[in-house]
């Protein structure tokens, strides 16, 4: 197990991924992120943000990621889509909503394909509901 992120999830997949993004003036940053997975969570993906002012997590549907590497998902904060990068190359665009901003990442599909892989060997996609243990989330809620 890995932890992720503050430090607060632990997580069975953890890939590190840099991930492009443009600005309002149309000049490319590179982000360092953490993408990662926890059984004990089936149903969702956390992206980790590194930042000098602390790390940032968005966390979404494993389901929306896995989709939206294939076609365009999503209704509401996160959009998933593939696409092409400036450089010709296969990406997965994440686009995140917030009433702070908004901002759209491509990730290369390679890293993408691979950690949705990783994920399912934890496991398989259609299997979450079989993997989540809602006794444990009822007494994590109640004790806190």
């Amino acid at each position: 197990m890995n932890l992720s992120g503050s430090g607060h999830t632990l997580s069975d997949v953890a890939l590190d991924v840099t991930v492009e993004c443009l600005d309002d003036r149309g000049i490319r940053h590179e982000i360092d992120t953490v993408l990662s997975y926890a059984g004990s969570d089936p149903f969702a993906v956390a992206m980790t943000f590194v930042t000098s002012d602390g790390d940032l997590v968005w966390t979404f549907g494993r389901d929306l990621l896995i989709r939206g590497a294939e076609a365009p998902v999503g209704d509401g904060d996160v959009h998933v889509s593939p696409a092409i990068g400036l450089s010709g190359r296969a990406m997965v665009a994440i686009e995140l909503t917030s009433p702070d901003g908004h901002l759209v990442l491509m990730a290369r599909a390679g890293d993408v394909s691979d950690f949705l892989a990783r994920t399912a060997a934890v496991v398989a996609p259609g299997a979450e509901s079989d993997a989540f243990d809602a006794d444990l989330l009822i007494t994590q809620l109640l004790a806190s």
